[in-house]
């Protein structure tokens, strides 16, 4: 075989087993939706979540993200599934591995909220990501004296809290047969991280569910109206996934400033009916709560 054909063989052999790095830039752009999402359904502040994960996973470098899918440096502590072995703090510490990447996401707000020395930090505003950095540490999620300060310089280099602020989501694009088109609605997010839609006249429960990709199943379990109520009136309020349920650590008593059910308090709180039930004895949704009465959301 002619030499410069070896040779250069083997710089092309070498040259693919270096894939580019992903930047920063490039694993927020990639994870951004989930770490809101997560956000949504857990509280955790979106900004944290992805400058844990770019810390942890030197942007999904490392050999821990690459080959285990384990974003968060996430270790064993009981795990049943698969394992991968590296040093860390000791040598040969065991580590998670994951089916893929967005089950290490769901998987670190699972962690986070099934320890009870992470419990105080859901006290926090989610936008409060400073006191979430100094709490990681406190509660013992790191090592380094400097974690806390680390979180935070990513988070205001990259600007990632501008993901944990209340906003409105345009709703996706509908296709309808074969032409795209625009929804009318644009998706809210309610102050408890649920996202929901402002009826308008002429909707039905049919035609929201269409627009989001629900069935009529799914979205009657996502709200909770009177059992009198047969029709949307424009103004109605109608969330487009799965309201809060509650909290173990964090407990909320509020005082209603007027007479209403449990269903109208559900739907105005973006808490789970049921929920609010079993907290506080009633026996159902159209239990009515009088004005200045005090109950427990969550």
């Amino acid at each position: 075989m002619n030499k410069n054909l070896i040779v250069v063989s083997a710089l092309m052999l070498s040259s693919s087993c270096f894939a580019a790095k992903i930047t920063r830039t490039e694993y927020v752009d990639t994870w951004k939706e989930t770490a809101i999402q997560q956000m949504m359904e857990h509280n955790i502040p979106a900004s944290i979540t992805l400058a844990q994960g770019i810390l942890e996973s030197g942007s999904g470098n490392s050999t821990l993200a690459q080959e285990g899918n384990n974003h968060f440096g996430i270790k064993c502590h009981g795990w049943t599934g698969k394992k991968m072995y590296k040093d860390d703090d000791a040598k040969g510490e065991c580590f998670r591995v994951y089916k893929n990447a967005s089950e290490s996401y769901q998987d670190h707000s699972t962690f986070l909220k099934t320890y009870n020395r992470y419990a105080f930090l859901f006290d926090y505003e989610v936008t409060d990501y400073k006191s979430w950095a100094k709490g990681l540490k406190k509660a013992g999620y790191a090592t380094s004296s400097t974690y806390p300060e680390k979180l935070i310089k990513i988070i205001e280099e990259l600007e990632l809290d501008q993901y944990d602020s209340g906003m409105t989501l345009e709703a996706p694009e509908l296709i309808v047969n074969n032409e795209s088109v625009s929804n009318k609605h644009s998706v809210m997010l309610h102050s408890n991280k649920v996202k929901y839609v402002i009826v308008k006249e002429g909707d039905t429960f049919y035609k929201i569910s269409k627009e989001f990709g629900l069935t009529l199943k799914q979205l009657y379990r996502y709200n909770d109206f009177n059992s009198e109520k047969d029709m949307l009136e424009a103004g109605d309020v109608v969330y487009v996934q799965p309201k809060k349920r509650s909290n173990i650590f964090k407990r909320k008593r509020t005082a209603l400033t007027e007479n209403m059910t449990v269903a109208e308090v559900s739907q105005k709180y973006a808490l789970n009916a049921k929920t609010i039930m079993r907290l506080n004895g009633f026996t159902s949704p159209d239990d009515i709560i009088e004005k200045g009465e005090k109950i427990t959301l969550r």
